[in-house]
């Protein structure tokens, strides 16, 4: 997944989500769970089929591989599929982010301006075939997480 860029949804615009920093929202948890207000915040992607992982990934159909891990990494959820805008793109894909915490929607949006890809590997003491998550900025990597 690479290009990751700030989407401002039209409907940040309604009286339902209030700005609390640049591209974070606070609104009404509409899950039958949790607390009664969430942080959320979007971004729109660019998905690389020739990388593990997402191979058949689509706007429409996002990879599991890595989205699964930057889910888990940064302690937040899909809260927005966008299934007709995903529809309409042929490349770009978009997604609402959300967390109770304000820290974990901040945190997320470090992946503004990174690519994330997995790397397979295989163990041969299990003999099984695994995967890093590395984080690339200007083509260096940055980060890898396991």
């Amino acid at each position: 997944m690479k290009n990751f860029q700030q989407y401002d949804a039209e409907k940040y615009q309604t009286t339902a989500y209030q700005e609390i920093e640049t591209g974070i929202y606070l609104t009404k948890n509409t899950f039958p769970i949790g607390a009664p207000q969430i942080y959320v915040a979007s971004l729109l992607f660019e998905q690389e089929p020739e990388q593990y992982g997402e191979e058949e990934g689509l706007p429409e159909y996002i990879s599991q591989i890595p989205l699964e891990d930057i889910l888990d990494h940064f302690e937040v959820w899909v809260s927005d599929f966008y299934e007709q805008i995903n529809a309409q793109s042929d490349t770009i894909c978009y997604q609402e982010f959300g967390s109770e915490k304000l820290e974990n929607i901040q945190r997320l949006r470090t992946l503004i301006g990174k690519r994330i890809y997995a790397v397979p590997y295989f163990d041969s003491d299990d003999e099984e075939e695994y995967y890093h998550v590395m984080v690339e900025e200007n083509g260096t990597v940055v980060e890898q997480w396991d």
